[in-house]
């Protein structure tokens, strides 16, 4: 008996010999999303759902901000109220946010879950404690807030974990203490000619901050230009360090790739691109022009070539780069009206879009989409790098080209005054 017992602990005899073969089988099966539940805006005159955060700890909540974006759309009888879902009960928010104007975009905090900032309407800032109730904690004043809507705000990465700045289209971004909230404690104008003044400034209408990079950051405007700024520089025209253009309308979103945060994808009118920040002239991939247009996206954040994007038309797509880059990889027909908000869960399983009429569809995407593949990394990095180099050959070439062009134009110039 001892004997045959030494022999099976020689060995494992639960070892899985075709662990393997498996995986590879489970990436051929057919991509694929299920809607899993709804949350409808519960006022009668419904609003946009205009962003939606995450609840960091467990992720069974769903932070919704609900706005009204057309300037003459706004109702006196309209709610300002926005909501925090528990996603297995779609039939009554689970607490209620009642914001003085209504919030355009809404962020849990990462380091404590009871804290979320708002900015609103009118340009306010707010935060709420969801452990003291419905209304704001601390609002920032009128005076020193923005003069249009705030688009986007983002928490920092400080020691306090009350560090957050914003961006609107009044052509300023502002830093936040949200322990002190009377004024900013700093401030930035967007002017692209580095003078600092207002009135040339480019309205913000994303952001985009990587917690690698705590000095950078960057901001996609309104005029379809993207400005990429370090918040050390010592004066306001070094904060501006360069901008991106290759979009004919407003970005809606700009995020760097978690993987290789020197590649970042921007959504804007008809396409999604995505840039290298070595390249100025162009991005280095893109996807063809859709026919409706296109309002928000982000990257997979399990896997480094997997985007998704919403459009106009109640679609929602994934992209795969390494599997196809003319097609998505999956179309989804998430509803009837336009999609306008996007967040993907942290495990990249879970997803929610927000449409025009205050509806927050909860999808699961099959496990294909959310696993990462087996040298996924290293296939992801080199298709970069080509389409890098191809992006640079072809600039170069026509600098070539315009150096050439001058040289001409300056000799026929020459020749024309010596004639004469």
């Amino acid at each position: 008996m001892e004997h045959c017992i030494k022999q099976n602990n020689a060995i494992n005899i639960y070892q899985e010999y075709f662990e393997e073969e498996e995986v590879v089988e489970e990436s051929e099966e057919q991509p694929s999303a299920k809607t899993i539940n709804v949350f409808r805006d519960p006022n009668e005159i419904k609003r946009t759902a205009t962003c939606l955060s995450w609840h960091p700890d467990g992720s069974c909540r769903l932070a919704v901000a609900y706005s009204s974006l057309g300037f003459q759309n706004i109702s006196p009888d309209m709610s300002y109220d926005s909501y925090i879902w528990d996603i297995e009960n779609p039939n009554k928010p689970e607490m209620t946010l009642k914001p003085v104007s209504l919030l355009v975009c809404l962020e849990y905090n990462p380091k404590d879950s009871h804290i979320l900032v708002g900015g609103s309407y009118n340009g306010q800032i707010a935060y709420w404690d969801t452990r003291k109730g419905s209304q704001p904690v601390e609002m920032s004043t009128i005076e020193h807030s923005h003069r249009d809507p705030v688009y986007k705000v983002i928490w920092l990465q400080s020691k306090t974990g009350t560090d957050t700045f914003s961006a609107s289209t009044d052509g300023q971004v502002l830093w936040w203490d949200i322990r002190k909230m009377s004024e900013p404690t700093e401030r930035l104008v967007l002017d692209p000619n580095k003078k600092g003044n207002l009135d040339n400034a480019l309205g913000a209408i994303s952001l985009e901050f990587e917690t690698t990079m705590p000095t950078k950051f960057m901001v996609g405007t309104e005029q379809g230009l993207v400005v990429s700024c370090n918040r050390k520089a010592k004066t306001p025209a070094e904060k501006i360090v360069c901008t991106y253009s290759g979009h004919h309308g407003p970005i809606y979103a700009l995020q760097r790739n978690p993987f290789f945060p020197k590649n970042f994808l921007t959504i804007a009118d008809w396409t999604a691109r995505i840039w290298s920040e070595d390249i100025k002239e162009s991005s280095i991939m893109w996807t063809k022009y859709h026919m409706a247009y296109l309002s928000d996206g982000c990257w997979s954040p399990v896997r480094p070539s997997v985007f998704f994007t919403v459009k106009m038309d109640g679609t929602l797509d994934v992209w795969d780069f390494l599997f196809k880059q003319n097609d998505p990889t999956l179309s989804v027909k998430v509803c009837d009206e336009a999609l306008y908000s996007l967040r993907v869960q942290d495990n990249g399983r879970f997803l929610a879009c927000g449409s025009q009429l205050g509806t927050a569809t909860l999808l699961e995407i099959s496990p294909g989409l959310c696993t990462l593949q087996r040298n996924e990394k290293a296939l992801a990095t080199a298709m970069f790098e080509r389409e890098t180099k191809r992006e640079k050959i072809l600039e170069a070439r026509h600098r070539e080209m315009r150096l050439k062009e001058r040289s001409r134009s300056e000799q026929n110039g020459r020749q024309l005054r010596s004639q004469l």
